[in-house]
C-alpha cells in the first residue's frame, strides 16, 4: 500500500513536470525570477510545493506551522527594519502599552537572585489597595513555588496578568516578618500613564514629559496643559526624549494643539499609497505660548512627527540631539489564524518635505548599530561631528535651514551627560550591579 502511494505521487509529479515543460515552452523567453515577480501565484505555489516536499520526504518530523512563521519573519526582514510579524499570542502584548491600560495586579517587579521582587505597586491599583509594598518578595503564586531558575519575566506576567475581576493568590515574604503573608488579589484595569511628569519650572514656564503616544496620551496632555495654565504657565517645554512613538493619529492630534489652523503637520506617501496630507485645525488649546521640544537619539516615529512640524513651521525650538530617524508607516494586516503582519506601506515626511526615515540599505543589524556608531563618532558630545550635504538642506518659512537625511536635527544641541554614560558606568548598569547593590543594601538594612 505504501509503495503504491509513493508510486502514485511520483506518477503525478512526473505528469506535473511534463505539463510544466510544455507550458514553459510556450512562454516568451524570461528568467525564472521575472516569471515569479510577474506571477505572484507561482511564488505561492512554489512555497506550498516546498512544504509538501518537506512533509512527505524530510528525514525527521517537521512542523509546517513553525516553518511558515519562520519563513514570514525572514521574508519581512528582507524588506525593512520595521515590517514585522506578530503571532496570535504576541499581538495583545504588543498592543497593550499603546492602549493606555492592561489587566493585572498592578505591580512593577524585577527578578533578583531568582526571586520576584516588587519594585513598586501602581498607586490605586489592586496590589496597592491590599497593602503590598515595594521590597516585598513574591514566593508563591496560587500555591505554586515562584522562585528558582525556572522563573522569567514571561513566567511572572503569564501568572499575574489576567482578565479583570479574576483572582490570583500570592505569598509574600516581607522584611521583618518570618511568616509568609498570603494576599488574594482581584485583577483590575491598570492604567499606563503617558505623561510621566508635569510641573512648573518657573512662574511662567511649564514642563510636560511624554513617554509614549498611546490612546490616552492626548487626553493626558490636555489635562496637564489645563493644570499648568491654572498655575500661571505661558510657555511650555515638551520633553519627548526617549519617546519611541506610537499612534500616528495621536501625534497628529497633539501637533494640532500647538499649530495654527490649516497647517500641514505631516504627509505620508508610498509606491502603492498615494500622498495623504494631515493638517491642523482650529481646535488646539496652546497655539500662542512659546514652546520648546526636547528630543534625543531615543525619540522616534510619532515624536519626530511632532518635533518636525514644530520646527518646520518655526513654531518653537528643538533642543537636544538628533532623533532616531524612524519614518516608516506600518499598516496591520490580519492573517487567517489571528496573527498579524505589520507591513511598511509608506514614509512620513515633515511639512518642508524632509524624509524622517534614516537609510537602511545595509540591513537590519547595521541599521540598529547606527546609534552606537553615532556615539563612537562623537555625535552625542559635539554637533560639529555631524556633516550634512547640501542635497538634504530644507528651509522653513522664516528661511531657517533644517536638515533631512533621517531624524530631526535640533536647533540647539545638548551633549550627552558623559558622567552618567561612561563605559565603566554602562558596564555596571548592563550587568545589573547597581540595582543588585541597592536591593541588597536595602534588604540588609
Amino acid at each position: 500500500m505504501k509503495t503504491r502511494s509513493i508510486k502514485h505521487r511520483i506518477t503525478n509529479n512526473t505528469l506535473i513536470f511534463v505539463t510544466l515543460i510544455v507550458f514553459t515552452s510556450l512562454l516568451p523567453l524570461m528568467s525564472h525570477g521575472q516569471f515569479l515577480r510577474e506571477n505572484p501565484r507561482a511564488t505561492v505555489q512554489k512555497f506550498a510545493a516546498m512544504l509538501e516536499i518537506i512533509n512527505y520526504y524530510y528525514v525527521d518530523t517537521a512542523n509546517s506551522a513553525d516553518l511558515t512563521e519562520d519563513a514570514i519573519v525572514a521574508m519581512l526582514k528582507e524588506l525593512d527594519p520595521h515590517s514585522m510579524y506578530l503571532s496570535k499570542e504576541d499581538v495583545k502584548k504588543a498592543n497593550e502599552p499603546l492602549q493606555g491600560n492592561f489587566e493585572g495586579v498592578g505591580i512593577q517587579f524585577q527578578l533578583f537572585h531568582d526571586t520576584i521582587l516588587v519594585v513598586a505597586a501602581v498607586p490605586g491599583g489592586p496590589s496597592d489597595k491590599l497593602g503590598i509594598l515595594a521590597g516585598d518578595k513574591i514566593i508563591t503564586i496560587n500555591g505554586e513555588d515562584a522562585t528558582g531558575k525556572k522563573i522569567s519575566n514571561n513566567y511572572v506576567m503569564e501568572r499575574l496578568r489576567g482578565p479583570k475581576n479574576s483572582k490570583v493568590t500570592v505569598g509574600i515574604k516581607r522584611k521583618g516578618r518570618k511568616d509568609i503573608i498570603d494576599y488574594t488579589i482581584v485583577r483590575d484595569k491598570i492604567p499606563l500613564n503617558s505623561v510621566d511628569a508635569s510641573f512648573m519650572v518657573s512662574d511662567t514656564i511649564g514642563y510636560i514629559k511624554l513617554t509614549r503616544f498611546a490612546r490616552t496620551s492626548l487626553a493626558e496632555v490636555k489635562q496637564a496643559l489645563q493644570t499648568l495654565r491654572k498655575s500661571g504657565m505661558k510657555d511650555l517645554i515638551l520633553d519627548l526624549r526617549n519617546n519611541s512613538g506610537g499612534y500616528l493619529d495621536v501625534a497628529i492630534d497633539l501637533s494640532d494643539e500647538f499649530l495654527d489652523n490649516d497647517k500641514l503637520i505631516v504627509y505620508t506617501e508610498g509606491m502603492r499609497s498615494p500622498r495623504t496630507n494631515y493638517k491642523s485645525t482650529s481646535r488646539g488649546s496652546f497655539k500662542q505660548g512659546r514652546i520648546i521640544v526636547m528630543v534625543n537619539e531615543g525619540s522616534a516615529s510619532a515624536s519626530e512627527i511632532v518635533a518636525g512640524a514644530i520646527q518646520d513651521w518655526d513654531r518653537g525650538l528643538i533642543l537636544g540631539r538628533r532623533s532616531f530617524g524612524k519614518g516608516l508607516v506600518q499598516r496591520p494586516f490580519n492573517l487567517p489564524d489571528s496573527s498579524v503582519v505589520r507591513l511598511t506601506t509608506a514614509r512620513y515626511y515633515t511639512p518642508s518635505g524632509r524624509c524622517i526615515q534614516k537609510p537602511y540599505d545595509n540591513g537590519t543589524e547595521d541599521y540598529y548599530a547606527d546609534l552606537l556608531k553615532r556615539f563612537e563618532h562623537g555625535e552625542f558630545v559635539s554637533a560639529d561631528s555631524i556633516k550634512f550635504p547640501d542635497s538634504i538642506k530644507y528651509y522653513t518659512p522664516s528661511k531657517r535651514i533644517v536638515y533631512g537625511g533621517g531624524g530631526i536635527m535640533p536647533d540647539v544641541f545638548i551633549p550627552i551627560d558623559t558622567a552618567a554614560n561612561s563605559k565603566y558606568y554602562s558596564d555596571l548598569f548592563r550587568k545589573g550591579l547597581l540595582n543588585e547593590y541597592t536591593i541588597d543594601y536595602l534588604d540588609k538594612h
